[in-house]
């Protein structure tokens, strides 16, 4: 966090921090974790997606393979790459033979100081079941690119929550862009 005297702690947890500054109140990721999502596309045109029950908003959530670097013991020094494949690996099953930087940025500026990396995932091989650590449940979904936003929006009629970065990463996959 900056050193400023006018930020003030609010609450503190493992990986973030709530505080004050003036009369904004917002949370700041602590330590060096970093956030990686990949946008794992096979070689038959599916985007690969995960649903996991997301506590902060109390329902299932369609999301993008997704986690955090450095926030293990002995993966303090992990890279961005290593972490997304890592990731991938855990959450889907699938190992990528190709990993690219597409862009990174801040995720909600207005709420929090965290800035996720965006990877590309190609040359997939199914190697495991996914599901992700044993603290997480996670349901696996390969869909074909052309029916991604249909597929979304018949989940979201059925009462699970779509990330939106599901939408850029579609965006990303369609285009095979670098930012």
């Amino acid at each position: 966090m900056p050193e400023d005297e006018n930020i003030h702690e609010l609450g503190s947890g493992r990986f973030l921090r709530l505080v004050a500054r003036d009369t904004w109140e917002y949370v700041y990721r602590t330590g060096d974790v970093r956030v990686v999502i990949v946008v794992a596309v096979t070689d038959s045109a599916e985007l690969v997606l995960v649903e996991q029950f997301r506590p902060s908003v109390g329902t299932q959530i369609i999301e993008l393979p997704a986690g955090l670097a450095g926030d293990e013991p002995g993966l303090e020094s992990e890279t961005l790459e290593e972490a997304a494949g890592r990731e991938l690996l855990e959450e889907t099953g699938f190992e990528a033979h190709a990993i690219r930087h597409l862009t990174s940025g801040p995720v909600s500026p207005g709420i929090t100081n965290e800035e996720v990396s965006f990877f590309h995932a190609t040359g997939l091989r199914k190697v495991g079941e996914g599901g992700g650590t044993v603290d997480e449940n996670i349901t696996v979904h390969v869909v074909p690119l052309t029916e991604v936003e249909r597929w979304a929006k018949a989940r979201s009629s059925n009462g699970v929550k779509v990330d939106l970065k599901v939408y850029a990463g579609l965006y990303f996959a369609g285009k095979g862009l670098s930012v």
